[in-house]
Order: C-alpha cells, then sequence, then structure tokens
C-alpha cells in the first residue's frame, strides 16, 4: 500500500520534531528543555508536539516500539531447531560483533545515557519500558509453544531474556558513558554473552525449540 501525500507529511513531521528535540535534550538536558522549547525550535505549535508525543518522555524514547517487541521478532523468526533463548543470544551477538548502533556501540553514545542518567523520569520510564519487553515477550512465547494461563514457564523463560537483553544493554550503556570506543566494549560483552550463556540452566536453553514435538 503506498502512502499518502498526507500521511508522509505527518511522518516527516513527526521525525523532525522528534530528531529536534533529541538534540535540545542532549544539548541542554532532559529536565530543562520543556515541550514549549521544542514547539519553538520545531517552527510549530505546542499542540502539535502533544498530539504526536503526549509526554515529554516519548520524544526522548520515540522509537521504543521497536525496542518493546524486539526479543518476540527475534523469536518468531527463529530458523527450525533452533530455540528461543539461543535465538536471542545469537541476535544479540550479531549485534554486538557487528559494532552495531541497536545495542548503543557507535560514538555519542555516552551523551544519551548521560541524559538518562540525569533525569529521574526518564529512569523511570526505561524501567517501564524493560517490564513491556517482558510482558511481550511472555505473550508471545505463551502463543508459540500453545501454553495455557496458568502454565509460569512462558513468564519465567521471558524474564531470563529479557534479563539477558538488559544485562547486555547496561554493560555497553555503563562503558560507553566512560567514553571508551565502540570496538572495545564490543570485544569484551562478547565475553560478558558467553559468561551469560554459561550461566543458563539446559531448561532455559532449550524451552521452545522451534519444530520440537
Amino acid at each position: 500500500m503506498t502512502e499518502g501525500l498526507r500521511e508522509r507529511k505527518k511522518r516527516e513531521t513527526r521525525q523532525r520534531i522528534s530528531d529536534i528535540a533529541t538534540g535540545l535534550f542532549l544539548e541542554h538536558g532532559f529536565v530543562t528543555v520543556t515541550m514549549a522549547d521544542v514547539a519553538e525550535a520545531a517552527d510549530v505549535s505546542v499542540n502539535t508536539v502533544y498530539n504526536y508525543f503526549p509526554a515529554k518522555e516519548d520524544l526522548f524514547f520515540d522509537r521504543s516500539a521497536g525496542v518493546v517487541d524486539q526479543l518476540s521478532r527475534w523469536v518468531r523468526a527463529r530458523p527450525e531447531g533452533e530455540s528461543a533463548a539461543r535465538a536471542v543470544l545469537r541476535e544479540l551477538r550479531a549485534d554486538v560483533e557487528g559494532v552495531s548502533p541497536r545495542v548503543g556501540l557507535m560514538e555519542g553514545y555516552d551523551r544519551f545515557m548521560r541524559c538518562i542518567h540525569e533525569a529521574p523520569p526518564l529512569r523511570s520510564r526505561l524501567w517501564s519500558l524493560q517490564q513491556e519487553i517482558h510482558d511481550d515477550l511472555e505473550a508471545t512465547l505463551r502463543e508459540d509453544t500453545g501454553a495455557d494461563a496458568g502454565d509460569p514457564l512462558p513468564g519465567l523463560i521471558a524474564g531470563q531474556l529479557a534479563w539477558i537483553h538488559h544485562t547486555v544493554f547496561t554493560a555497553v550503556g555503563r562503558e560507553m558513558l566512560k567514553g571508551r570506543k565502540p570496538g572495545e566494549v564490543s570485544r569484551e560483552t562478547l565475553v560478558l554473552l558467553d559468561d551469560i550463556e554459561e550461566l543458563l540452566s539446559e531448561k532455559v536453553l532449550n524451552y521452545a525449540v522451534r519444530g520440537a514435538q
């Protein structure tokens, strides 16, 4: 389906507001910048900003939707014979080894992390996002395995996989915040992923193998 002119203009306006807001947050701090500041810099009304972003935190975490369902997408796309945990580990390793911005391995990520550390509302939103990641993955695992509502395993496995995801992002963020080079942090994070895999039980590693009876 082709995107119409009106939809394209709305998408471009939304992206421009988000990009301008991100620049302001990184330069002046999240708490200091107001929605009115963003509107003025983007040359739109305050109401327009609120129409696209109901809260200031939504401006900062503009791409959070893609993060929330990322683990579920990895699990759904796993090949025959691969478990949910091994799919997540494989995808994370690929991003870390590829020094991907998707896991924060890029120059300037320290500014992004510093902004979060200095703003309690952003830390709170980040915690909420982590819970959303868990809940989304639990629903995916429950559907994928056909588990009934009373089966605790999908929630427990989702908790383990969300912990892996969170641990990797936290480790990368902490090291990038020190001003270190992405390549160095990548190598250390690959070792961390090996350590994480060793800690996982066989039950976790072999849960929801695609094609298993």
